[in-house]
């Protein structure tokens, strides 16, 4: 499916696979609207979009703190000022902490962990529902991770993170059941840690993928265009993966 006509918006898609997604949407004709914590970070990626041909017009930068509601606010603000409605916001931003020991994290640490991947993405969905309730196909992506499902311990996140991630979990599932009926379909990633590399890139392409490796950005990719992608009954509300 191309997404010519749609808006779609993404957090934290400096680097990584918010970069990823930003780079594969304009690649399918979409209008991008992409945020970074600093306006540096995400004008390089528009600049890297811009290179591949794309429309000025149609690939636009923002700087957004997701632990800054004013930032949040602003950012939805300035996308309103050039876009009449969003059809899909990513909600991709998180903060990683890494660690297995509670007490290896400073306060801080902590703090803005929480902030960025909880309380973030409820500041970002809210800022730009009402965007999104004017478009005729709204779609919310959330970035959650297998830290947010019940009883996964097979990663060396911080607990800050898991809290993080499973505050989101509980977010999106209430979220889907009371937009349902709006026509908002609220879907969620759980992916285990992946392999990141750019789906653009020359090396990758044609790579084989088999079950004993482990799972790509593209495959995730691929998760996020098919749910965006099915008629407007299909709610896909989660993708959850197992782990190699």
């Amino acid at each position: 499916m191309a997404f010519e006509h749609h808006r779609v918006v993404i957090t934290a898609a400096g680097r990584d696979f918010g970069r990823t997604l930003a780079l594969r949407f304009a690649a399918q004709g979409a209008e991008v609207h992409l945020s970074a914590r600093t306006p540096e970070a995400a004008a390089r990626v528009r600049e890297e979009i811009l290179a591949q041909g794309h429309d000025a017009d149609r690939v636009h930068a923002y700087a957004c703190d997701l632990t800054d509601p004013a930032s949040v606010r602003g950012f939805a603000a300035a996308v309103a000022a050039r876009a009449g409605h969003v059809d899909v916001l990513v909600n991709n931003g998180s903060r990683y902490q890494h660690g297995t020991d509670l007490l290896s994290a400073s306060d801080e640490d902590v703090v803005e962990t929480l902030a960025s991947g909880a309380t973030g993405t409820v500041l970002a969905t809210k800022a730009f529902l009402p965007l999104l309730l004017k478009s005729g196909m709204p779609d919310i992506v959330t970035m959650v991770s297998g830290c947010g499902e019940p009883g996964n311990q097979r990663s060396d996140a911080h607990d800050s993170f898991y809290a993080a991630k499973s505050a989101q979990a509980g977010f999106t599932a209430t979220l889907s059941r009371r937009l349902r009926d709006q026509g908002v379909r609220v879907i969620s990633l759980y992916p285990p840690d992946f392999d990141n590399h750019d789906p653009l890139s020359q090396a990758w392409e044609g790579a084989p993928r088999t079950a004993k490796d482990p799972l790509t950005a593209q495959s995730l990719v691929d998760c996020v265009f098919f749910a965006v992608g099915q008629p407007r009954d299909c709610f896909i509300k989660a993708f959850h993966f197992e782990q190699v």
